[in-house]
């Protein structure tokens, strides 16, 4: 990270003489007229040597010229204002400006669908969540996979060939409605019918012994389903570097049962596997009748990453009701001796209608993530349908990933279509069309990135507040990068688009009559399009031609 990179270094250096190892904490000032905090000293008010720390470290402010004034309040804070002109050298190249020291090489596991189902609203936010913790981390140098981890393997499956076979269905003629009409009715049956029940068991004791029939059946089901899957992904602008899944670690599970109760990490108990972590609840890691688990699952596909990936981190991408679930799965890893990589569960919250209630079809169904888009996607085109339907399907899928990544990941939120589409609040539209605004702008103009230097003795109120408030971007970025939350970036998105439309509003730019303000102007707009362009990449968002 590249603000006040050599005064992080100079203020470390510091803190390393008086055996004090840490980072500097860098803030945003909520003082208005000062752009950065740094609290370190605040922490080490008791140190033996804090004056002379104090010295020291007002020593380096001193000879920085990046900043313009500071202060060292009586309670150890420190306050800093930065030299603009120095500063905005350093947007030149903001790709280069967010990379990382210290790089990782990462897996991150979201999405998560079932074959045989339809992708719906439960899989939104792990989506576009995982989306935008990909290009954040890819843009800070991080080296990262992107896994989809399909459920694709075991009793669901078995439930449906036996579905097809009891009702005479031909599975190579199978449409991909048909199958999704068959899932909860094969679902319903193995509940509520016992001989259904003891036929499903025995076909999926047949795919795990990898019969050739029904290993054939189950590989036409699951193109059919991922091709539908992949279909839908594709109308969002996801896409993923491994399409893995259940099926590719099922035949690593019964050694590692069977190497984990030769060490003593496992027991029988009444037919099921239990793990001898001492703990409570105590980690089930299979079935009483054999069948596995989720868990079991996820410990083999941990085993299959380790042999296949090198990897620091593997982050999962999922919602935070199954928070027992990956304490279980990492506490089983560790207790197991399968690895000391990290291994981190990004939750979220859930996505809600108006009212707060789960987010349904009209007649009470689970909103498939298809129905949403088109929902969203007729609703854009009432507004404006002068749209070409490419800018359309952009704003739609600017709707559906902006309003979803504003959301603090850790909380629930309502979806609200009149909202999120606003042309004046704080959505995807609002930012979409700033963007517009200041393209044509900028090419209205006919000046070239070159031509532009910024001038301080012309700059207006409003100019600087918009200056300062790109020099705040990579606290913003480590912040979303730091605690996977992208909603920062979101949030700064709006912020700068509407100090953009500020300035746009107070005049006409290109009539402007002093010659050194229009030019400091149109800086300020190239400079919010490059922003704006590497913030929309980040959280996922496709630019718009026209609105």
């Amino acid at each position: 990270m590249n603000i006040l990179n050599n005064l992080n270094k100079d203020l470390t250096s510091v803190l390393n003489k008086f055996n004090l190892s840490e980072n500097i904490d860098l803030r945003i000032s909520n003082i208005e007229e000062f752009d950065f905090q740094i609290n370190n000293l605040v922490k080490h008010q008791q140190h033996i040597n804090i004056n002379e720390i104090k010295k020291q470290f007002e020593e380096k402010l001193s000879n920085c010229d990046e900043i313009f004034n500071y202060e060292i309040t009586k309670s150890l804070f420190i306050n800093i204002e930065l030299n603009l002109d120095l500063i905005l050298n350093e947007f030149e190249n903001l790709d280069e400006i967010i990379k990382i020291d210290k790089k990782q090489k990462i897996i991150i596991d979201y999405g998560g669908p079932n074959i045989g189902k339809p992708l719906h609203v439960g899989h939104l936010r792990s989506l576009n969540i995982g989306r935008s913790l990909y290009s954040i981390n890819k843009a800070a140098g991080n080296q990262i996979v992107s896994d989809i981890h399909l459920g694709d393997w075991g009793m669901p499956i078995a439930q449906i060939l036996t579905f097809c076979e009891e009702n005479d269905i031909q599975i190579d003629k199978l449409t991909i409605n048909k199958l999704v009409e068959i899932y909860p009715k094969a679902s319903s049956q193995y509940q509520n019918k016992k001989d259904f029940e003891e036929k499903a068991k025995k076909i999926n004791l047949d795919l795990n012994n990898s019969d050739k029939e029904t290993l054939k059946k189950w590989a036409m089901i699951k193109k059919l389903s991922i091709d539908s899957i992949k279909t839908t992904l594709d109308k969002l602008n996801h896409r993923f570097d491994f399409w893995l899944g259940e099926s590719d670690v099922n035949h690593l599970i019964p050694e590692m049962l069977k190497n984990l109760e030769d060490t003593n990490k496992i027991s029988k108990d009444n037919g099921a596997f239990v793990s001898n972590l001492d703990c409570d609840p105590k980690i089930l890691i299979t079935k009483s009748d054999g069948s596995y688990l989720y868990l079991t699952t996820d410990l083999a596909t941990v085993l299959h990453r380790l042999k296949n990936n090198e990897f620091d981190k593997i982050l999962y991408v999922v919602d935070n009701r199954q928070t027992l679930h990956f304490k279980q799965l990492f506490d089983s890893i560790n207790y197991f001796s399968f690895s000391n990589k990290n291994f981190e569960h990004i939750s979220f919250g859930t996505v809600n209608d108006e009212n707060g209630n789960p987010l349904k079809t009209r007649d009470g169904g689970t909103k498939q993530l298809n129905e949403l888009f088109l929902e969203t996607y007729n609703y854009i085109k009432k507004m404006n349908d002068s749209l070409d339907e490419e800018n359309l399907e952009i704003l739609a899928n600017t709707v559906i990933t902006y309003s979803d990544l504003l959301t603090n990941r850790k909380t629930d939120y309502k979806f609200d279509l009149k909202k999120f589409t606003n042309v004046n609040g704080k959505t995807g539209i609002y930012i979409q069309y700033a963007l517009v605004r200041a393209k044509k702008l900028f090419l209205d103009s006919k000046v070239v990135k070159k031509d532009l230097k910024l001038n301080s003795l012309f700059l207006d109120t409003e100019d600087i507040e918009f200056l300062k408030c790109l020099i705040k971007f990579e606290i913003y970025f480590n912040q979303a990068l730091t605690n996977s939350e992208p909603h920062h970036l979101a949030d700064y998105l709006y912020d700068i688009s509407n100090l953009f439309n500020k300035i746009y509003q107070s005049e006409n730019i290109l009539n402007n009559e002093n010659n050194e303000k229009k030019l400091n102007k149109l800086l300020i707009c190239y400079y919010f399009i490059e922003f704006s362009n590497l913030l929309m990449k980040l959280l996922g968002i496709r630019s718009v031609s026209k609105m």
